[in-house]
């Protein structure tokens, strides 16, 4: 057996489930990293995945990687640095169970980051989340669970992630209104409700019905919402909603955009409305 395969074995086992509890993203993320990353050193020397030692990933190897990763697959300085993250700790994990291995664990440990351009954090102001609200057909229920979904993020500026895995039990309607979620870092959020947006998420519960353990925003197979598919229903919004909002025209709206939310004189993270009682947009309730 190769030094390589139990030590990936370990690290996703031992490392990553059981001692950190890594979330199912950051466990998804980092299979990804070594499946792209064993499939290109197996492309560059014919040595197939479980015949690798760590000896074979040396520092000109995650290098090469790293720089198949911007100039082929043309992925971003952000994301080659998540994979080189990825590496990073494997390499961390290693080094105290293959000492012999030690100088080329060192080198790979040292390979930098690279830097990241800062780009201007994109917002909307009010006029632009009241036209994504109103372009919600709420005569039907994939529109009246897109209101929901917007009103929600709008409100309280909980990641794309945080609402995809959101429960119906996440929902707090009694004695002082919030959301519940498990967010960045496993860290626990509790986000007060406005009273507009608490009124349209009932009657959202209430229309999806399910136990409560079940997903909050679903598709029409009861499934729960990808990234994916929240991202393509944000674009829907826009589409319909820039000929009578021309302030859209030409911006990319993702679900980070409405984590931001401009006032009309300085620009907040949202759910920090949540929590001095600023006013939002006028949420119709129905």
């Amino acid at each position: 057996m190769t030094s390589l395969a139990p030590l990936l074995q370990a690290f996703f086992t031992d490392r990553l489930m059981t001692q950190r509890q890594a979330s199912p993203n950051t466990i998804a993320s980092y299979r990804d990293t070594f499946k792209l990353l064993l499939a290109h050193v197996q492309d560059q020397t014919g040595k197939a995945p479980s015949k690798l030692e760590i000896s074979d990933l040396d520092s000109g190897t995650v290098t090469g990687f790293l720089t198949y990763l911007e100039t082929v697959r043309g992925n971003s300085v952000r994301t080659r640095n998540a994979r080189l993250a990825a590496i990073h700790s494997l390499f961390t994990y290693a080094a105290l169970r293959h000492p012999e291995h030690a100088a080329v664990i060192q080198r790979v440990l040292a390979i930098p980051t690279a830097r990241i351009q800062r780009n201007i954090v994109s917002w909307l102001d009010q006029g632009e989340a009241d036209a994504l609200l109103a372009a919600c057909n709420q005569g039907t229920r994939t529109g009246r669970r897109d209101h929901a979904l917007f009103s929600l993020a709008i409100q309280t500026g909980l990641r794309v992630s945080e609402l995809i895995g959101l429960n119906i039990v996440d929902i707090h309607t009694g004695t002082g209104p919030h959301v519940h979620c498990l967010g960045k870092g496993r860290k626990e959020r509790r986000t007060p409700l406005l009273p507009a947006v608490l009124a349209i998420m009932g009657n959202w519960i209430d229309e999806n019905g399910g136990c409560i353990d079940a997903p909050l925003f679903t598709t029409t197979t009861g499934r729960r919402l990808s990234r994916d598919a929240i991202e393509q229903r944000i674009r829907v919004a826009v589409a319909t909603a820039a000929p009578s909002c021309p302030s859209l025209n030409g911006q990319r709206i993702t679900a980070h955009t409405m984590r931001h939310y401009v006032d009309g004189r300085v620009m907040w993270p949202v759910g920090v409305f949540a929590q001095v009682g600023a006013l939002l947009p006028s949420f119709p309730a129905t």
